[in-house]
């Protein structure tokens, strides 16, 4: 009897998620919007004199005239078959109420951390460790200049060994897909050591 050799699966497309969050002004609409291969979705408003007092915009100085208040959103793809949708997190502690949803169904993230303002960066590493959500440490390196090394900002930060931790410019395409790329590989060995 002749059987015919079996027809090859056809897989359609990849979507991964990954969340991208930090503190006020680090960075994070920035970093969609570099990467992004769609128009993206943001939710920044201007300013206003509500937010005089609550958001340090020292740092940041008059350059930071919007805040995000909900989300940014972008997509990127890797290869003919893989979408990374990429979601910000807005900065201050009182949208913090809105990450749960931003974070469901998330593969991992990415930490976006302002070295001038290290202490920022502690809820958002403290809301994925608890989740159990693979991260890596992005260091923004604003204006080109790196402050701290690598090495320096895990031991400030007491992340782990395993958590990758990598100098990037927010604002170039292709640092922040080497970025993307390292959130994945992150998540994968994650998930292979907990399959055993």
């Amino acid at each position: 009897m002749h059987t015919s050799p079996p027809r090859p699966v056809r897989r359609g497309p990849t979507s991964v998620k990954i969340v991208i969050a930090g503190g006020f002004g680090v960075g994070k609409t920035t970093m969609v919007t570099a990467v992004t291969e769609i128009t993206p979705f943001t939710t920044e408003v201007p300013m206003t004199e509500a937010s005089l007092g609550v958001d340090d915009t020292s740092i940041v100085g008059e350059r930071k005239t919007h805040t995000t208040v909900a989300m940014d959103f972008g997509r990127i793809s890797l290869g003919n078959d893989l979408y990374l949708y990429l979601f910000g997190t807005p900065g201050q502690d009182r949208f913090s109420f809105m990450w749960d949803d931003l974070t469901q169904g998330a593969v991992g993230a990415i930490v976006l951390v302002d070295t001038r303002r290290l202490e920022e960066c502690f809820p958002a590493i403290n809301y994925f460790e608890q989740r159990g959500v693979p991260f890596v440490v992005a260091i923004n390196c604003f204006d080109g200049q790196v402050l701290h090394s690598p090495e320096a900002v895990r031991d400030a930060l007491q992340v782990g060994e395993d958590t990758p931790v990598m100098l990037t410019d927010a604002r170039d395409k292709a640092q922040v897909k080497v970025a993307m790329a390292s959130v994945v590989r992150h998540a994968m060995a994650r998930a292979r050591a907990t399959l055993g």
